[in-house]
């Protein structure tokens, strides 16, 4: 309990004070200052770190090596390494978002710095702590079996006609679901109310304490079928030759599937309330990195379109207001970002607190 307190203390404190006055920034002093430094680790959750890493050491002479490490695993190394002293992960590409305000910012395990030129291009919302890109979530289909996406909103996922057709990666095993399911009982009362009316033509009546948890509990009594990651739910939509493919929730990046395996995914365009939904990927420095300044300069880097362009094609949304998403990005997303459901880092307390309360609801009504 005492914990709690100090971490909602600090995190009030770092919600209320903002980021500090933008102090003079000389990029050309960072990168002199990196370069006097030891060599940079960064962990992200894609392997388009790897190359992201390479081309930030082509580009400032200095070396950077990028490394694929899952949101969880992120989460045990880092605390870790803190608590060790021995700082491995300088930069944290991070999507738990809830988890990093919850348990690595209030305890200074990693620390949010936001470049003082780049600064008006990042909208407020996500400069405390600084998120570098969103990512999203949608609602696909497979094109080879429908001209068009076959459900034009979410409530007809829940009807018979799609029980035991519906795939997405089990809630009990991705932190990102649970904090859907609690920012939509937060803030998307009023769109999903609207869908069901719009779908059946009367209010939604329901005995659960929000539309969110109705909807929720409606769609685990079909029987969706659960996968262990996106490559099971992309296989299950879009795989061609299929008599009676899956609807799907799949990450926006598995559009590539397309061309790299020959699949038939297409995004749900007219989905009513929304398209899909997004998550932010915070940008953090280790607080013990014994090269402060070389992870300074990634930071600053991934918030340029050639940092962050590698993700950017996996349809991974820049923060920055400068940065538009590629046109050819293989997923459409870029025509209907504003029929996305935001995620709101302001209730990421919420989110995290609510985690294990929205995991039993699941269990209790998802049917296998």
């Amino acid at each position: 309990m005492l914990m709690k307190k100090l971490q909602l203390s600090a995190l009030s404190l770092l919600l209320a004070t903002g980021p500090a006055l933008a102090e003079p920034f000389d990029l050309n002093a960072l990168i002199a200052a990196a370069k006097s430094e030891p060599p940079i680790t960064i962990y992200d959750s894609t392997g388009k770190i790897v190359d992201m890493a390479e081309a930030f050491s082509a580009k400032y002479g200095l070396k950077a090596t990028g490394q694929k490490v899952s949101a969880n695993s992120q989460l045990e190394m880092l605390i870790r390494e803190a608590q060790a002293g021995n700082i491995q992960g300088d930069v944290a590409l991070l999507t738990d978002t809830p988890a990093a305000i919850a348990q690595l910012l209030p305890t200074n395990v990693l620390h949010s710095w936001v470049p003082a030129d780049l600064e008006p291009d990042i909208p407020e919302s996500y400069r405390s702590p600084l998120a570098i890109s969103t990512n999203a979530n949608v609602w696909a289909y497979n094109t080879e079996k429908y001209p068009e996406c076959p459900v034009t909103n979410i409530w007809q996922l829940t009807e018979p006609e799609w029980r035991g057709k519906v795939v997405l990666i089990d809630p009990l095993t991705k932190g990102t679901y649970t904090d859907w399911f609690n920012q939509m009982a937060l803030h998307g009362e009023d769109a999903l109310k609207a869908a069901y009316q719009a779908q059946y033509g009367k209010p939604l009546a329901s005995d659960q304490p929000s539309a969110a948890a109705a909807w929720l509990a409606a769609m685990g009594a079909n029987a969706p079928l659960m996968a262990d990651g996106d490559d099971r739910v992309s296989e299950a939509v879009g795989a061609p030759g299929q008599p009676e493919p899956f609807m799907g929730l799949l990450s926006s990046a598995k559009f590539r599937d397309n061309a790299d395996k020959g699949y038939r995914l297409g995004l749900c365009t007219g989905m009513n309330p929304w398209v899909g939904w997004s998550y932010s990927k915070l940008g953090l420095i280790a607080s013990g990195t014994d090269s402060p300044n070389a992870a300074k300069l990634f930071i600053h880097y991934v918030l340029t379109e050639e940092g962050i362009m590698p993700q950017m094609m996996d349809g991974k949304m820049p923060t920055s207001a400068k940065i538009a998403l590629p046109q050819d990005e293989p997923s459409g997303l870029a025509q209907h970002l504003a029929d996305l459901f935001p995620y709101d880092a302001k209730t990421g307390m919420e989110d995290w607190d609510s985690r294990q309360d929205w995991q039993d609801f699941w269990r209790v009504h998802h049917t296998r």
